[in-house]
């Protein structure tokens, strides 16, 4: 669709309630995927949708209900369906109102190449991928996907926003009889997606992890690759830098803003406008987005809020309200770890006996407050010694505090790039931490 069709969906929504304030929100995509496995495309398929929600308001008491169906009828009921629930919940003595309107700044996170792109470019790619993978020897599975996403935003106090942007996003997993490797890319626009350059990565890694030795659980020095980091601010993001689980005492940053809770070396943001991440201007109630700064030279300042938990405390959105049936308050969308100087070469130089760890898998947290977090290290990991690494070691368990490890990066790599996360993307570099805790071994 476009621009003015999604408003003329969101009017039609408006008229249709009695609520005393109501709230329409549109989320279109049009996404395809290329599936592959044992070298060989097994899946391409290709899906258009739309969702209308309807957040509807009367006095204190709100009800969401959403829609699929873009029919006159449709939208009507749906709108009367709000407007009923609304008025059978209790009262929320802590809702205010929803946003009004405010002025929009722009981003630019879209290309056309994206849009265009067919089945064939993506199994062209997906192609020279396989093709690696026999020569080599190794299998690769994996998935390519592009899209289209739109989003329209307005409420009944005069608010309505609009945007667009596409992804491009080409995973691949190589594996041998003993060993994997992995590799990622994601960008807005789909010439930035090197298949050789990620088949060869993988496959590198796959290689050299073959016939892995079995390492005893302990602290160790550790090399995370930007694979892993981006778990770290994943779940920074979920449990510490957002009001909700600030106002509940269930982060670290509750009462300790304006200390030094990390690393002086660490500054961690969020900025929803920045060229280097796949921008996005406004939020799901349709407040502009604010850059936010979480972690500045190690010290505390500041966490996201929507409309409704700034309310609590006297403030304003700063533009990072999810869609109003998700329960679990503001969270960022646009993260970064700040870049440090080191190559990853300067890093393994100077680990004396330690682990590289290309990613984490399967993480799942244990203590919200202190950010410890269990999970499995996956697809490339190497025993590192004297400067060295000296052998491919099995997959093995760790449970770490992530907000202790940030108070130990010894380097911090000069690249960075950019992710899926949680809720959005991050863009993040390499880490050489100075201890990290497996606390278990695996026979694979």
């Amino acid at each position: 669709m476009d621009e003015p069709g999604l408003k003329n969906i969101a009017d039609r929504v408006l008229a249709a309630s009695a609520a005393d304030q109501t709230e329409v929100l549109i989320f279109g995509s049009h996404s395809a995927l290329t599936r592959f496995a044992n070298s060989y495309i097994h899946q391409n398929v290709a899906r258009t949708g739309f969702e209308v929600s309807v957040r509807a308001v009367i006095g204190k008491k709100i009800g969401i209900a959403a829609t699929n169906i873009l029919s006159d009828e449709s939208l009507k009921a749906v709108a009367e369906k709000a407007v009923t629930l609304a008025r059978h919940q209790k009262e929320n003595e802590d809702f205010r109102s929803l946003p009004g309107p405010a002025p929009l700044p722009q981003a630019h996170a879209y290309s056309q190449r994206t849009a265009d792109c067919t089945p064939e470019q993506r199994a062209s790619v997906v192609a020279t991928i396989c093709d690696a993978a026999r020569r080599e020897g190794v299998t690769a599975a994996g998935a390519f996907k592009t899209g289209v996403s739109e989003i329209a935003v307005a409420n009944s106090l005069g608010v309505f926003a609009y945007n667009r942007d596409t992804h491009a996003s080409l995973n691949t997993t190589m594996m041998s009889a003993t060993s994997s490797g992995y590799a990622s890319r994601l960008s807005i626009d789909i010439d930035d997606i090197d298949g050789t350059a990620l088949a060869a990565e993988a496959i590198d890694k796959c290689l050299r992890s073959t016939d892995p030795i079995a390492i005893d659980p302990g602290e160790y020095e550790v090399i995370l690759e930007d694979y892993a980091v981006t778990d770290i601010l994943d779940f920074f993001a979920y449990l510490s830098f957002g009001a909700q689980a600030y106002q509940e005492k269930r982060s670290f940053m509750t009462d300790h803003l304006g200390e030094k809770v990390m690393g002086e070396n660490i500054t961690i943001w969020d900025d929803g406008l920045s060229p280097e991440t796949i921008a996005n201007p406004f939020d799901f109630e349709g407040v502009p987005r604010q850059r936010v700064d979480f972690i500045v030279g190690g010290v505390a300042k500041g966490i996201v809020y929507d409309t409704y938990y700034a309310g609590k405390e006297g403030k304003t959105s700063t533009g990072h309200a999810l869609p109003a049936a998700v329960t679990f308050g503001p969270v960022p969308s646009n993260m970064f770890l700040a870049a440090g100087n080191a190559s990853k070469e300067e890093m393994l130089a100077s680990v004396e006996r330690g682990i590289w760890v290309s990613r984490f898998w399967y993480t799942r947290p244990v203590h919200p407050l202190r950010v410890i977090v269990t999970g499995m290290t996956r697809d490339g990991t190497f025993l590192i010694e004297k400067g060295k690494i000296t052998a491919p070691v099995r997959n093995l368990r760790f449970t770490q505090s992530y907000l202790d490890a940030m108070n130990q990066v010894e380097l911090i790599g000069g690249e960075t790039r950019l992710h899926e996360a949680i809720a959005g993307v991050s863009r993040v570099p390499a880490l050489k931490i100075r201890s990290w805790a497996f606390t278990g071994a695996t026979e694979f």
